[in-house]
């Protein structure tokens, strides 16, 4: 029964579907939820920093409850996004506009991004198939193979997109992680490409597709609802994968890894991350903010990732360290 407080990984999505119904004021309801009342809560809600026997993690990896959970975003994803793109055709008002792609990109963000991320991590070819239809509606299809076969070996050195330096702001960080995620991402493909043997125009080249099928999204968006409504679509894909990359800014900014004697760098250990223990975002993220373990091991499923003790704490839930990574000089103070 008490894993059933993972429901809560719906609320922001509820929320946002209950506040664009209504309209008004209340298109802001996600927002709200997500930075003020979840911060709120996280204050008076006790850190959990529980570790699981190995009979618990079984149970757990065995149960089929935590994966049911990952693939019912699926539709939630895709239901909140045509279900605003909808509503954007009949709001004429610049505030509820505004409110209503703030909502969707949340949505899109923790309920699509965050939950690409953990199937993407699966060995089932439907879960990573499922990983990559959830990065669809974001425009960001690329980012499955720069995680996976560059952050993953790269993170906290300066060779990783997603590493924010010591001393950057959040802003310049988004330049240089969308703009290097993408050209890495193109860098690894022609790399298996070429050790597959393969050409630029084989069925092997997943980023060829990528580009494909998104254009293709976009495309049926325009002959559907026209160029304004495909404007607005494009805006809200490109603040949820702003909002993805101010998670990376907050879960690895700062941290390095060791060179060694021979030029490689140290194998990569929970201190080069940093970990939450901060209830409400665990549960509302699928376990994200334990990312010190998931760095750790990263083929751990996060209905098992535990609080590693040597690891770096952030001082607040990843809502709040957003809200704070915005105003580059209070989050100098507070985390240099």
């Amino acid at each position: 029964m008490k894993d059933l407080k993972y429901l809560m990984s719906y609320s922001i999505a509820f929320m946002a579907f209950l506040g664009i119904s209504i309209g008004g004021v209340y298109n802001y309801l996600a927002v709200l939820y997500t930075f003020i009342f979840i911060p709120i809560i996280e204050i008076i809600v006790n850190k959990s920093n529980e570790k699981f026997s190995d009979e618990e993690k079984r149970n757990r990896l065995l149960d089929p409850f935590f994966d049911i959970l990952l693939y019912l975003n699926i539709p939630i994803v895709f239901g909140i996004f045509f279900y605003s793109i909808n509503k954007l055709t009949i709001v004429t008002n610049v505030s509820e506009i505004i409110g209503i792609i703030l909502s969707a990109s949340i949505v899109m963000a923790t309920n699509g991004i965050n939950v690409g991320h953990e199937l993407g991590h699966r060995k089932s070819i439907f879960s990573r198939t499922c990983s990559k239809l959830l990065y669809l509606p974001c425009q960001y299809m690329h980012f499955y193979i720069e995680h996976n076969f560059g952050h993953h070996i790269n993170v906290a050195t300066p060779e990783d997109p997603a590493t924010a330096k010591y001393k950057q702001n959040l802003y310049s960080f988004w330049i240089s992680s969308v703009v290097k995620t993408y050209i890495s991402a193109w860098r690894i493909q022609l790399r298996l490409l070429k050790v597959s043997k393969k050409g630029f125009f084989s069925i092997k080249n997943d980023m060829l597709f990528y580009s494909f099928f998104q254009f293709l999204f976009l495309i049926g968006i325009y002959y559907s609802y026209g160029f304004y409504i495909t404007m607005l679509s494009f805006l809200m894909s490109v603040i949820s994968f702003l909002f993805l990359e101010t998670i990376n800014y907050v879960e690895h900014y700062g941290l390095l890894r060791k060179k060694e004697s021979n030029g490689r760098y140290e194998r990569v250990k929970p201190h080069h991350s940093w970990n939450s223990n901060h209830t409400i975002g665990r549960i509302v993220l699928y376990e994200l903010t334990r990312h010190s373990d998931h760095h750790f091991t990263s083929s751990k499923k996060y209905q098992v990732l535990e609080s590693i003790d040597e690891s770096p704490q952030l001082p607040y839930g990843y809502p709040t360290s957003i809200l704070l990574s915005m105003v580059p000089p209070l989050w100098f103070k507070i985390m240099n």
